[in-house]
């Protein structure tokens, strides 16, 4: 199975200070090493390198200014795959590199995706971020959540995972109330579904519950499944693919 998973800055960092969660991202590089070693491609779609890069500089915040924030994602970008490539040989995989604008998946989506497959066939991982050393395209477009949509939609991908810092959809605010139920399954996605995202309250991440949904319905309209599950601990992603129930599932729609 073609499996694209979607991990953001808020699951890889701790949130009191932005620096990098250790054990984590070891246990994510060993988790996925193992779902690819039972015979799955892994395609996987990595936000962090702004919080990699404030990490770096002991800074505690995202400056305003956008060439700040630029500077600050080419220092993250090149720790955070430094950091992928130690942990990823340690199973003996091999890891890709692929940086994307918005204009590159829209008018030069066939060479992205040609890129994509050929690593694939050297059965590597493809790690897939933002370019935002050089666009503001991940502001725009919502920390990697429709930027994984799009790829797992042109690769073909059977399930499309974002493991986020929330168990998944919910009737409301789970922050904000109590009595907020999660949604095990959504079969479509109408504004009954809409009317119920939220903004985001991570400190570190930019993609709010509403790039989530519009996430899903990129991928569902295309057939694909998407499961929006908590990150916080990557052995969930083990009953993913056992098909248990976790997180809340959007049911792709049959073409």
């Amino acid at each position: 199975m073609r499996v694209v998973v979607k991990v953001g800055s808020s699951t890889l960092t701790y949130p009191s200070t932005g620096l990098l969660n250790i054990r984590r991202i070891e246990s994510l590089c060993k988790v996925l090493s193992d779902i690819k070693n039972e015979g799955h491609e892994i395609i996987f779609v990595s936000s962090g390198a702004i919080a990699m890069g404030l990490g770096k500089l002991g800074l505690k915040e995202k400056p305003d200014s956008l060439c700040e924030k630029q500077a600050i994602a080419s220092i993250g970008q090149s720790e955070l795959m430094y950091t992928y490539d130690q942990l990823f040989s340690r199973y003996n995989h091999t890891i890709g590199q692929i940086l994307v604008t918005k204009e590159d998946i829209e008018q030069r989506k066939e060479n992205c995706i040609n890129t994509i497959e050929k690593l694939l066939n050297f059965n590597c991982i493809p790690i897939i971020n933002e370019n935002d050393t050089i666009s503001t395209s991940e502001i725009e477009i919502g920390d990697n959540d429709t930027l994984g949509a799009v790829v797992a939609k042109s690769l073909n991908a059977q399930l499309y995972i974002i493991l986020s810092d929330i168990d998944g959809l919910y009737t409301s605010d789970p922050t904000k109330n109590s009595d907020a139920q999660l949604i095990s399954v959504v079969n479509s996605i109408d504004e009954s579904i809409l009317v119920l995202a939220s903004n985001s309250h991570s400190k570190v991440g930019t993609g709010g519950m509403i790039t989530k949904l519009q996430a899903a319905q990129i991928v569902t309209q295309a057939g694909c499944n998407m499961i929006i599950a908590n990150g916080k601990d990557p052995n969930i992603l083990y009953d993913i693919m056992n098909h248990k129930e976790v997180g809340t599932l959007f049911k792709g729609v049959k073409v």
